[in-house]
């Protein structure tokens, strides 16, 4: 290819099909999200084992619950922004390898001290490899796909929650809660030298970092499948931001209101989720539901996700974007009322945690599909991964005040009702994001 002027990356990659080599970025991103969707979710499904086990108390257990989220969270804000610095690319490979050591070595720990902190630890991995695994393939998919591509890598994060349940329900009973840590700290080691050979790194960043036309060249030909050794000069796409530090970005004229809209709704979305996800499993087995039961149960809620995630990804491409997140996540309201004045042990709760999951979850992927397009190419990292990072608040609260809840006598019918607050919170805030567009 020989052109005499840049060659607009934006543009380039608007303008054509999809390539072998883009199909395999996005199965690439589908696992790492999959795997950290497993690590994630493990401990919801092993704590009623872990509490039999070591006789302590449900709020004395929070301390470990709620130790990833505040790890997920310091890793997006941190590791996770990290990235418009130094490349997807090279955080993608070190959270990959931190979160599978960590889970890994929480097979082995003694006592909830020593699990929070390898919690803690394996949070900080998980927290940097969602917002950039989301950054990557944004930045090579055309836009017109954006959010329907992005959904389908999340559906791994409900796919990788979902299996850890069912493995749960398999592995506990034969061979303990320590063999599923081993299963869920193995996997991303396997995964990880697939990701070091064939992860690429994004273009649009090399370019918005002053990367030689020729390295920029080399990866963007790769990876679209396009002889580009004619193109001397290689251009965004984007209006400059006249700022240098991203985070700065965040707080521009014309991005304040999206950034803190996309907090508040990320914040009120996982509050939600994590809540429901960390002690269900706990509640049904108090209901006197067995523990392969109970995880079997839970699991459905990760795959209502994952086809939520799909039908609000397809939506968001054809409709306002805004306002199929928003109707999602006020369905879910709804769906969560209905689920707690039914009851645990009532013959739908199967059919009522699908709906909340498929709608709940699937709200939540279609805002992570939403968010990259919000923030130009300096600041794509830093705007999803702080979107996590301080929504991730959101979940610290949620896994930790179940326990204290449960604890007060609050019940299934009184916790879930409750919940649907902060599901309305997170619909009305994504419809105030639409005036910032």
């Amino acid at each position: 290819m020989q052109l005499a002027s840049p060659l607009n990356v934006r543009e380039f990659i608007n303008s054509r099909p999809l390539s072998r080599n883009q199909w395999w970025l996005v199965i690439l991103c589908f696992l790492i999200v999959a795997v950290d969707g497993m690590d994630v979710a493990i401990m919801g499904f092993i704590a009623p084992s872990i509490l039999a086990e070591w006789h302590i108390s449900r709020p004395a257990f929070g301390i470990v619950m709620g130790a990833a989220p505040i790890g997920l969270a310091l890793g997006a804000l941190f590791a996770g922004s990290s990235s418009d610095w130094f490349g997807r690319r090279k955080v993608l490979l070190f959270s990959v390898l931190g979160f599978g050591v960590c889970t890994l070595l929480t097979a082995f720990a003694r006592d909830t001290t020593e699990m929070a902190l390898l919690r803690l630890l394996t949070g900080l991995g998980m927290g940097a490899a969602m917002p950039n695994a989301t950054t990557l393939l944004s930045e090579y998919v055309p836009e017109r796909r954006r959010a329907f591509l992005v959904a389908i890598m999340f559906t791994g994060f409900n796919l990788g929650s979902a299996m850890v349940g069912f493995a749960a329900a398999a592995l506990i009973p034969a061979f303990g809660w320590k063999s599923v840590l081993v299963m869920g700290g193995v996997l991303p080691l396997v995964l990880l030298p697939m990701l070091f050979f064939w992860l690429p790194e994004s273009a649009r960043f090399m370019v918005a970092r002053g990367y030689a036309a020729e390295q920029i060249g080399k990866v963007l030909s790769k990876v679209s499948q396009t002889p580009l050794a004619g193109v001397t000069q290689y251009a965004s796409g984007e209006a400059p931001t006249g700022e240098r530090q991203p985070i700065n970005v965040l707080f521009q004229e014309g991005f304040r209101l999206r950034t803190v809209t996309l907090w508040l709704t990320y914040f009120m979305g996982l509050l939600v989720i994590y809540l429901t996800t960390s002690w269900l499993p706990t509640m049904m087995k108090d209901a006197g539901m067995s523990v392969d039961r109970a995880a079997n149960v839970t699991a459905m809620f990760q795959l209502g996700g994952t086809v939520g995630a799909l039908l609000v990804g397809w939506l968001m491409g054809r409709l306002d974007p805004n306002r199929v997140i928003a109707g999602a996540y006020l369905l879910g309201a709804v769906a969560l009322v209905v689920m707690g004045l039914n009851g645990l042990l009532s013959a739908s709760i199967v059919m009522l945690v699908v709906a909340v999951g498929f709608c709940l979850s699937g709200a939540q992927t279609g805002l992570n599909g939403f968010a990259p397009g919000c923030y130009p190419t300096v600041a794509r990292a830093t705007g999803v991964s702080w979107m996590l990072g301080i929504g991730r608040l959101g979940s610290i609260l949620g896994s930790s005040i179940g326990g204290v809840l449960l604890s007060q006598g609050w019940g299934f019918e009184g916790i879930f009702t409750l919940l649907a607050i902060p599901a309305v919170l997170a619909g009305l805030a994504i419809l105030l994001n639409r005036r910032s567009l």
